[in-house]
């Protein structure tokens, strides 16, 4: 009898410490579905301990080597932009980003837990903090490239801490807050079912079949409509589109983002026309940039507005010539769980998939046919654009209109009202 009990217990059943365990075990065997042998490279904050623990005990038993932790914390970053020598903002210890590059050379998956505090530098000065960002995606690009190239199996997912859950929940005390974070977490994140590996397989089938369809229609561009947006968005030369999980150049199949509800593709860094407005604000390391607004010109921001942040904006946008332009754009249903929610989670990885989006920066070469092969300039070539940046912003909602356009100008609905047609 009591294992029949235990068979019908539902999520709400389950301890907190069980919830943690089945999160941790889909970031392990659905994010990177981790293989015997592999090394770890783990990035946590502080505030993820308990639940670090949980997936450095999941990678063991799935037969990792070795699970190697760096730790971040807030209360020692807001040490050094109030303390930290004005040149000191100019340096990142390139001994520490070669290293963990030589670690995914020889194999080693990644993977990082999100959750810090989207607000952390709201009161420093943005350009050390632009400084220092710079300075950080020069030291960590050889590592960020084999990332960008999808050679390794990698993933993200997230973990609640007071500082972000109060920005989520400001109206419930700290430790409500943080329990009602963790529960919207579990929900976006797919665990709460009765089996989520299933859960998964199922939800990465339904997103490959629309991939598959926007491949086979090979849209010259995308047309965006709604409030405040009119942009027409030019699709790199031999782009392919993607969404949930695909093979990296180690042969594992992975699903980089827990959740993901996108279907994405490359933009062409000079194709790209008209105005867009965000539906959502952004959290830029530690900076909240609300109400943006941008135009584009023959790929690149002429003119770009929001109504806090503005200056973190600009010096975002001014980083390299790459960072003013498109490496992403990416299609979202409005009718996403995440965004059915009714809560701004503040935290790219949830908003994204709440909205339909586009990225200023670093283009993927996985959305470039034999994109994986090909040099940088053969891939700016074909329209995949160059930064040190990748920075996704949300512009979907629900009152957008999304049209495919092919080559000779004819515009086929794709959205209408934030929903797939």
């Amino acid at each position: 009898m009591a294992a029949i009990a235990e068979a019908h217990r539902t999520f709400a059943d389950l301890s907190f410490d069980e919830k943690l365990d089945r999160l941790a075990l889909v970031a392990v065997r659905v994010g990177l579905n981790l293989r015997p042998g592999q090394e770890v490279v783990l990035t946590a904050s502080l505030d993820h301990v308990a639940f670090v623990r949980k997936v450095v005990d999941q990678a063991y038993k799935a037969g990792a080597y070795a699970v190697t932790v760096l730790y971040g914390d807030d209360v020692t970053t807001l040490s050094r932009y109030q303390n930290a020598p004005d040149a000191a903002f100019d340096y990142t210890p390139k001994w520490l980003a070669d290293g963990i590059a030589e670690a995914y050379r020889s194999g080693a998956a990644r993977l990082g837990i999100t959750g810090q505090n989207p607000s952390l530098l709201k009161d420093q000065d943005p350009a050390k903090v632009s400084r220092a960002n710079i300075a950080a995606s020069r030291a960590a690009k050889p590592a960020m490239e084999l990332v960008t190239r999808h050679t390794i199996n990698w993933s993200i997912v997230a973990g609640a801490t007071p500082a972000w859950a109060k920005l989520v929940f400001p109206n419930l005390p700290e430790s409500e807050a943080v329990t009602a974070l963790w529960e919207a977490i579990f929900h976006a994140s797919r665990i709460t079912g009765d089996d989520p590996m299933k859960g998964w397989k199922d939800h990465g089938a339904n997103i490959a079949k629309r991939v598959d369809v926007l491949n086979a229609k090979r849209f010259h561009s995308l047309h965006f409509r709604g409030p405040g947006t009119n942009l027409v968005v030019g699709l790199a030369d031999d782009h392919l589109w993607a969404g949930g999980g695909s093979t990296s150049g180690n042969g594992i199949f992975c699903n980089p983002n827990i959740p993901t509800e996108e279907c994405f593709t490359t933009p062409h860094k000079d194709r790209v026309s008209g105005t867009v407005t965000a539906s959502k604000p952004l959290s830029h390391q530690g900076t909240l940039i609300e109400n943006i607004r941008v135009r584009f010109e023959n790929g690149k921001i002429v003119e770009a507005n929001a109504t806090a942040g503005e200056e973190a904006l600009r010096k975002l946008i001014a980083v390299d010539e790459g960072a003013s332009h498109l490496g992403e754009v990416a299609l979202v249903p409005h009718s996403s769980p995440i965004a059915q929610s009714g809560l701004l989670f503040w935290n790219t990885l949830f908003d994204e998939n709440a909205a339909s989006h586009i990225a200023l920066g670093q283009a993927y070469a996985t959305c470039i046919k034999n994109g994986e092969t090909l040099d940088e300039a053969t891939l700016n070539s074909k329209g995949a654009n160059t930064s040190l940046i990748h920075v996704d912003w949300m512009i979907g909602h629900g009152g957008m209109d999304v049209d495919g356009v092919h080559a000779d100008g004819t515009e086929e609905p794709l959205m209408r009202q934030g929903e797939w047609v």
